[in-house]
């Protein structure tokens, strides 16, 4: 049996160029999807996985990420002074998954691409495995993402990918695994990732998605690729390349996550994410509903 994993990191660096302009100012991470800013939906996944150890690798900028899960006691007080005990409670439940979730901040050091900020935390991880979740996915299932993982990294001992089932015209916007081996329960054994194919070049009908558990020996791929990028720096440091060298000879496996995925890292998911969760709401999604059936109607 695999030791259990601990340790996540959050790589939360990005521009968030695809929102532009509403990320100009604000950080993707801090958009709200429901009552909730994005990156606050992936770190509550992760407590509720039993990790204890969170680390957000960020750029300049992202100052409101670091504000948002500080705990401030002194507005809870003026809060509960006020007779607003419920807006205190949130408020000092958001500063708790920084002490629950040990969340620490490193600035981002490094070459371009989504590899660098799981280099730069691996550094204070020794040879534990890490889950590397991205901050603008969202899951909605009975058994966290984070916690699905986790249980396929303790069956294999071995890096795992997240996966999703996807329809054949979407391959070119994925990671699609190599597949070589259906071992029951969504557990995949994979030979590599084949990056946004052809849907007739597509070699299976999944989808990697975000999320990961990463190993030592992934790290020493991410170090490798690093070295040679500063003999001739040029392109980026990518984690699917990592994984893609070290399944050349070593196992890796891939876990179908049962659950409902929203990306928000483009407008149109980002609204469909808004959409999704304000439906789910028990107290506003009927009314909202209501309202969509309304504007769905022709003017009179």
């Amino acid at each position: 049996m695999a030791t259990t994993i601990r340790r996540a990191v959050i790589p939360a660096a990005g521009l968030g160029s695809r929102l532009l302009p509403l990320t100009k100012a604000t950080p993707k991470e801090m958009l709200p999807v429901g009552d909730k800013p994005v990156i606050e939906h992936t770190v509550r996944e992760l407590v509720a996985s039993g990790i204890t150890d969170i680390t957000i690798v960020v750029s300049g900028g992202k100052g409101l990420i670091q504000d948002h899960f500080r705990p401030n006691p002194v507005l809870v007080e003026q809060l509960r002074a006020a007779g607003k005990a419920a807006y205190a409670d949130a408020v000092e439940e958001v500063g708790e998954l920084s002490r629950l979730g040990h969340i620490t901040y490193l600035d981002q050091h490094g070459p371009y691409g989504n590899g660098t900020p799981v280099l730069n935390a691996a550094r204070h991880a020794g040879d534990e495995p890490m889950l590397v979740l991205w901050p603008d996915d969202v899951f909605v299932a009975d058994v966290p993402r984070a916690q699905q993982l986790i249980r396929a990294y303790e069956a294999t001992s071995c890096p795992v990918l997240a996966l999703m089932p996807m329809e054949p015209a979407d391959s070119q916007r994925y990671g699609v695994p190599v597949v070589r081996e259906d071992l029951g329960e969504g557990l995949l054994r994979i030979t590599g990732l084949v990056e946004k194919p052809e849907p007739r070049d597509a070699p299976s009908a999944y989808a990697a998605i975000g999320g990961y558990v990463v190993t030592p020996g992934i790290v020493d791929e991410l170090r490798e690729q690093t070295r040679r990028w500063y003999e001739h720096r040029t392109g980026e440091i990518y984690l699917t390349d990592a994984i893609n060298a070290y399944a050349g000879s070593r196992a890796v496996y891939g876990q179908v996550i049962q659950g409902r995925w929203y990306d928000t890292g483009n407008p149109l998911a980002y609204l469909t994410a808004q959409f999704a969760a304000a439906l789910a709401d028990p107290e506003y999604g009927p009314r909202l509903r209501r309202l969509a059936a309304e504007l769905d109607q022709p003017g009179e």
